[in-house]
C-alpha cells in the first residue's frame, strides 16, 4: 500500500463508519428546474472543497465536529434530464437514511431536491414541522404549467404537511398570489418574536430545516441561481438559527449555491459554514 497521504474526497471530520454516524451527509447536485442561473449541480462537490479551509470548532455555538458522528455518503448519481428518476432517488435514500435511524443532510442542488426528502421523512414523522428559510416564498401553485419546480416546492410540500406546520423567514419575493397564500395560511414569521411565537409547539416535535442560501443578500453570496437584494448578513441568519438550538431536527437540507456566478469562492466558503453550523443545530 502506498505511504504517500491522499486528501479524501469528502467533508472534513466526517467519519469513515456509516454504522457509527449518527446524521448522514448527502450530496444532491441536481438543477433541473433551475428557472434562471443553472449550475446548482456543482455546489456539494465545491462546497466539500471548501470544508477543509474551515475550522472545525464554532464559536457561535461553543461546539467542534469532531465531538459529531457524521458520515459524507458522497453525491447521487442523477441522469441529466430525468427529474422522475432523481427525485426517487432522494426519497429512497432518504427513506434508507431513516431505515437506519439516522438523519440526513442533504446538500443541494437546487430546492426541489427538499421535496422527496420530505416524502421519506413525512411517512415516519407524520406530525413534521418544516421550516423554511429562502429569499423566495417557493408557493406557486405551478411555474410556467409545472408543479414539480424549484419555484414551487413549499407548495407541494405544505400539501404533505399541512400549511399549519410550515414556517417560513426572510421571503421578500414572489407573486402577489403567493403572499396572498402565505398570509392566508399564517406561514410566515418577519421577526424573531413572531418566530419564537410560532416554535412554541409540542416539545419534541420533529422538525425538518431547509435553508436555501439565497435567502443571504448576494452581497456575501452572489453564488446562486437567483440572487435577491436585501437579504440576511451572515451574522443575522445565524441568530435566527440559533433560536433552534433546543428543537427536535430530525433532519436538514443546505441548497441553491451555484458557485461559478461567484469566482471569488465566498459564496462556497459561506455556504460550507453554514452547513458546519446546521450540522451542529442537527446533533
Amino acid at each position: 500500500m502506498l505511504k504517500v497521504p491522499f486528501l479524501p474526497r469528502n467533508w472534513t471530520n466526517s467519519t469513515e463508519n456509516f454504522d457509527e454516524a449518527d446524521c448522514v451527509m448527502v450530496g444532491l447536485p441536481y438543477d433541473g428546474t433551475c428557472s434562471y442561473r443553472p449550475g446548482a449541480r456543482f455546489g456539494p462537490e465545491l462546497i466539500r472543497i471548501a470544508s477543509y479551509g474551515l475550522e472545525s470548532y464554532s464559536p457561535i455555538q461553543e461546539r467542534d465536529l469532531d465531538d459529531v458522528k457524521f458520515y459524507d455518503a458522497g453525491e447521487i448519481e442523477f441522469q441529466l434530464g430525468n427529474r422522475e428518476d432523481s427525485l426517487q432517488k432522494i426519497e429512497t435514500a432518504a427513506e434508507e437514511t431513516l431505515l437506519h435511524n439516522k438523519k440526513w443532510l442533504g446538500v443541494g442542488g437546487e430546492h426541489l431536491v427538499t421535496f422527496p426528502a420530505i416524502k421519506a421523512y413525512s411517512k415516519k414523522y407524520p406530525e413534521l414541522y418544516v421550516i423554511h428559510f429562502d429569499a423566495h416564498a417557493d408557493v406557486r401553485e405551478d411555474y410556467i404549467e409545472e408543479k414539480l419546480s424549484h419555484a414551487c416546492v413549499m407548495r407541494r410540500i405544505s400539501e404533505i404537511i399541512t400549511p399549519d406546520n410550515l414556517i417560513q423567514i426572510g421571503i421578500r419575493s414572489g407573486t402577489q398570489e403567493e403572499f396572498e397564500w402565505m398570509k392566508e395560511n399564517n406561514t410566515i414569521a418577519k421577526t424573531q418574536e413572531e418566530f419564537k411565537e410560532r416554535l412554541k409547539f409540542p416539545e419534541n416535535k420533529p422538525v425538518f430545516l431547509s435553508v436555501d442560501l439565497d435567502v443571504l443578500d448576494p452581497s456575501l453570496m452572489s453564488g446562486t441561481g437567483t440572487p435577491e437584494p436585501g437579504g440576511m448578513t451572515y451574522n443575522e441568519l445565524m441568530s435566527w438559527l440559533m433560536l433552534l438550538k433546543n428543537l427536535n431536527i430530525v433532519g436538514a437540507d443546505v441548497v441553491e449555491l451555484s458557485p461559478h456566478y461567484d469566482q471569488s469562492g465566498v459564496s462556497t466558503v459561506t455556504a460550507a459554514k453554514v452547513i458546519r453550523e446546521v450540522l451542529l443545530l442537527m446533533n
